[in-house]
């Protein structure tokens, strides 16, 4: 059985702290170059990177680690950085309770383009101008955090807040510039907590719609709208994603598997699994190396 490890604490030696931020090439040096185990985290992740050459995976999908990225891995997410050369740029660890402390809404980081608990993770790739103001933020950020100034911690939430508008800036089809109109945020909210809590047993977009007391075309509409995917592609991704995690990391068989993600036939789970990733289960484990 494979085990990964889940990072529970922001900073492990200062466990009250809910924010950190560390440069890149000194984790490089701390690591003596050598990639972190796959591993997880119960706070948010972003890595701005202004220089790097190797791999970031993330959920099992792999993403060539390149100059002037911005990656966002959300909590639960399993992810590994592997370098083939020092990085450069900021790795920044965020947890609830610091949104919390310094007035910035959950609903802010959940209405944002960014962290995809679910299917396809890719880093953003600035021009230079953005990725410039975007680092930018990221330094002032650090200063902050390495200083003793009065009301640090708000100054980086606001700088933080600062620098995911402007990610999500580039990445959002249809970007809100203003809370006049959130209705189509809070539509996208409920529906992602609805699958989470119901996708292990329901399917269909037509429950969700009507969980909601909407029609499905309004659903998918909405949602496509504002992230590029259309609802039945995330409800799709989420049953992916946890039918990997469950593949990788528990001795479950597929049977198991498949009933536990709400398909009554095996064979059912393997056609699905095989549509959306072209590897059967077993194929899976194999290229995943698990024996």
């Amino acid at each position: 059985m494979n085990t990964v490890k889940t990072y529970q604490k922001v900073n492990a030696e200062e466990e009250n702290l809910s924010f950190g931020i560390s440069r890149m090439e000194d984790i490089y040096v701390k690591r003596e170059g050598k990639p972190d185990e796959p591993h997880r985290h119960n706070f948010y992740t972003v890595l701005v990177v202004k220089k790097g050459k190797g791999e970031h995976k993330i959920d099992f999908n792999t993403y060539d680690l390149a100059n002037q990225q911005v990656f966002f891995v959300a909590p639960g997410q399993v992810h590994q950085v592997i370098e083939t050369d020092k990085s450069y740029g900021f790795a920044m660890t965020f947890s609830n309770q610091f949104l919390i402390e310094n007035a910035i809404p959950i609903s802010f980081i959940e209405s944002l383009n960014l962290f995809q608990n679910y299917g396809q993770s890719p880093p953003l790739t600035p021009d230079d101008k953005k990725f410039k103001s975007i680092f930018n933020y990221a330094e002032n950020i650090f200063e902050f955090f390495n200083s003793d100034k009065n009301m640090k911690l708000l100054s980086i939430g606001s700088l933080l807040k600062l620098l995911l508008i402007e990610c999500n800036n580039i990445c959002s089809i249809n970007p809100i510039e203003s809370d006049a109109d959130s209705s189509g945020d809070n539509l996208i909210r409920n529906f992602k907590t609805a699958v989470n809590k119901n996708y292990k047993k329901e399917h269909s977009t037509s429950f969700y719609a009507n969980e909601l007391f909407i029609s499905s075309d309004h659903l998918n509409r909405t949602f496509k709208a504002r992230t590029g995917k259309t609802a039945k592609e995330y409800i799709q991704s989420r049953i992916i994603t946890e039918a990997k995690r469950l593949i990788y990391f528990t001795d479950l068989s597929n049977k198991e598997i498949g009933y536990e993600l709400g398909f009554s036939e095996p064979a059912n789970f393997s056609a699905f699994f095989k549509k959306h990733t072209d590897l059967s289960p077993s194929l899976f484990k194999k290229k995943e190396g698990i024996s």
